[in-house]
């Protein structure tokens, strides 16, 4: 396993989400002009190689973590387990260490859509460091560099992987929090 699975993992779910809510039969279409799913499609929304997206799949269809769907032959994340993963290993796997003050985008419960589901005790928020960002905070390396401009483009991908963070910063009551919203965001769809 690697970091970056999990954001491949969790824009696919993401894909499917949007997917889902179109309902109108028409295939998504990412900004480059690329099918989603497809590789260079992914590769475009996320900023990860192809390389790199392919051997991700690889390895998530061999963990467990995804299924391949028998109708179109893609590679599906298989929500309980991800969120099972997240939730219960993740922590121990990828740890998050906050870092030095610096300029980037919020995350955990700092990010917008999670603000104000815990009240913080006074503490700098936490931010991925991003020379664009208008947050000032203590930073946390995300789960791959080109999250910050990854979480943009996408505010499904954006709210999963904040919610990662807390998991992956949170004392037992915050991890908890965040645990359940990402249940009922990846297990209800």
């Amino acid at each position: 396993m690697k970091s970056q699975d999990i954001v491949v993992l969790l824009k696919l779910a993401s894909l499917q989400e949007q997917e889902g809510q179109a309902g109108s039969g028409e295939p998504y279409w990412s900004l480059s002009g690329e099918a989603p799913y497809s590789v260079r499609g992914l590769e475009s929304l996320l900023g990860i190689s192809k390389t790199e997206i392919n051997a991700s799949i690889k390895r998530s269809l061999a963990s467990g973590l995804a299924i391949k769907d028998r109708d179109t032959g893609r590679a599906n994340p298989h929500r309980r387990n991800l969120h099972n993963f997240i939730v219960h290993g993740l922590k121990f796997v990828f740890p998050a260490k906050p870092g030095g003050i610096t300029r980037g985008i919020p995350t955990a419960f700092a990010a917008p859509m999670l603000k104000g589901l815990l009240v913080s005790g006074g503490e700098y928020i936490h931010i991925w460091p991003y020379a664009e960002g208008k947050d000032m905070g203590q930073s946390i390396e995300p789960l791959f560099k080109s999250v910050p401009e990854a979480v943009q483009k996408d505010d499904r991908l954006y709210e999963y992987l904040a919610l990662v963070d807390a998991i992956r910063l949170g004392n037992q009551r915050e991890a908890g929090l965040a645990g359940q919203r990402l249940s009922e965001r990846l297990l209800n769809k």
